[in-house]
């Protein structure tokens, strides 16, 4: 399955984003979808995962801010982003791994997209 990860740009602090993640090749149903982010020298971060259930988790330091979601009918799965602040400036990444298990960890999952910018800034 290929992932593309689209939605990132820039935005002024306190504004929002929303990232949007499809698959080809196959369908999002069939998988546990994640988001990750990685700032320029640092490790990449997992952020929220919507699982194949439908049912999502979000890292502690974004739950007020973040919230992924999916959209069957769609193939998508997306994360809105609120109250985005410079810190929140890296490259976000979607990521695909099979069964129902929202991993946090990088070498839990199989599939990868390429990546979106998103830089806060005024």
């Amino acid at each position: 399955v290929q992932l593309q990860a689209s939605g990132g740009g820039l935005v002024q602090p306190g504004g929002s984003l929303r990232l949007s993640c499809t698959a080809s090749g196959s369908t999002t149903s069939w998988y546990t979808v994640a988001w990750f982010r990685q700032a320029p020298g640092e490790d990449r971060v997992f952020l929220a995962a919507n699982r194949q259930s439908g049912s999502a988790y979000h890292a502690d330091f974004v739950r007020s801010r973040f919230t992924c979601s999916r959209d069957r009918a769609k193939n998508m799965v997306y994360l809105q982003m609120n109250s985005l602040n410079p810190g929140d400036t890296a490259v976000y990444y979607c990521a695909a791994r099979a069964g129902n298990r929202a991993a946090t960890d990088v070498s839990e999952y199989d599939y990868w997209g390429q990546g979106t910018q998103v830089t806060v800034s005024s």
